[in-house]
């Protein structure tokens, strides 16, 4: 009974979007593992920025950073 736990920032995934990652996490397991999707559950996270840290840094800070980088 494999769980998955997908984690985002809150910023707009949309449902179809989380469809998505639902059905393609699912599948992944069905064709790598032979799991059953029937029992394979997939939860989806939405994180708020401020708890989110990449690098050191709060994610909002940190794609900062990056942009700046390609400017």
């Amino acid at each position: 009974m494999p769980y998955v736990n997908i984690q985002v920032t809150r910023e707009g995934v949309t449902p179809e979007q989380k469809t998505r990652l639902i059905k393609g996490a699912t599948d992944l397991l069905v064709d790598v593992l032979g799991k059953n999707p029937a029992t394979t559950f997939v939860v989806i996270e939405e994180v708020a920025m401020e708890n989110w840290g990449v690098g050191g840094l709060p994610v909002e800070e940190y794609r900062a950073r990056q942009l700046a980088k390609q400017d």
